[in-house]
């Protein structure tokens, strides 16, 4: 299915779904398309002028229009109880615990991603609006907080390890945003006063997917597609996937470059 709708590789568990979804719509559409401009042709010649020059006003006294009417209301019906509404119960309501999954703080801004980690304590350390600085501290993240010292921030740069359920926390400084990763299927606003989750289990690292494109350049991009201003085209992010193994080390990497610069410590 992915093939044929000429869709991005896909990386993520529920992607399937995703693509079915998309797949059948498009059926629906390709059906109503042909039926509704066959009938248009037939009716142009049908009840052209010169086999009616005088008008009708009896009017069509079948009932093939109803019929066809009720018939796009119950595949409508199907596509939205069927499909959709399964899809949403599952990817809204059903998040998974955060004991189970890897939690991560994700604020957009003009225009950046900013990427938070609890750190090995799976506490997130306190934030102030007044220790914001747009090159040192972009989350105004406080690192007397003890929760806070082990915290790791990046900008732009997501790790992620594969085959865990992620739940990204999504939020914003300044004005509405829009989270997409087309290869894992995910597109969500990050809007200003809220944080907003998404959750979904990417399921091939970038290394295999570089191997499987050909491409040794492939990386996962974190597009925003909500016109955020004029840097809206540069609002660039990217997603590496690693093994357990691979972002395990990469997290204690992490940590102990933060240990080393920390001024608290």
């Amino acid at each position: 299915m992915t093939y044929w709708l000429g869709l991005p590789a896909l990386a993520a568990t529920h992607g399937a779904q995703i693509d079915s979804l998309i797949g059948w719509t498009h059926v629906f559409m390709l059906v109503l398309f042909v039926g509704w401009g066959g009938f248009f042709a037939y009716a142009l010649v049908r009840f052209r002028r010169s086999r009616n020059p005088v008008a009708n006003y009896t009017g069509v006294k079948s009932h093939a229009s109803n019929y066809s009417e009720i018939a796009v209301a119950v595949v409508e019906a199907i596509l939205l109880f069927a499909f959709s509404v399964p899809i949403w119960a599952a990817r809204v309501d059903r998040i998974p615990p955060e004991s189970d999954a890897l939690v991560v703080q994700v604020t957009g801004e003009q225009f950046a991603w900013n990427v938070h980690y609890a750190g090995p304590d799976r506490v997130f350390g306190r934030t102030d609006i007044k220790l914001i600085d747009l090159q040192s501290n972009p989350l105004g993240l406080d690192r007397s907080d003890p929760a806070a010292k082990d915290d790791i921030t990046t900008v732009n740069q997501l790790y992620l390890p594969v085959n865990k359920p992620i739940i990204v926390k999504l939020r914003s400084k300044d004005v509405i945003h829009s989270f997409n990763v087309p290869e894992f299927r995910v597109k969500q606003d990050a809007v200003p006063g809220f944080t907003i989750p998404i959750w979904f289990i990417p399921d091939i690292t970038t290394a295999d997917m570089r191997t499987r494109t050909g491409n040794p350049e492939f990386q996962y991009e974190i597009a925003c597609a909500q016109l955020c201003g004029l840097g809206h085209y540069r609002m660039r992010g990217f997603v590496t996937v690693q093994s357990a193994e691979e972002f395990q080390k990469w997290m204690e990497e992490q940590s102990q470059a933060q240990a080393e610069s920390d001024p608290f410590r």
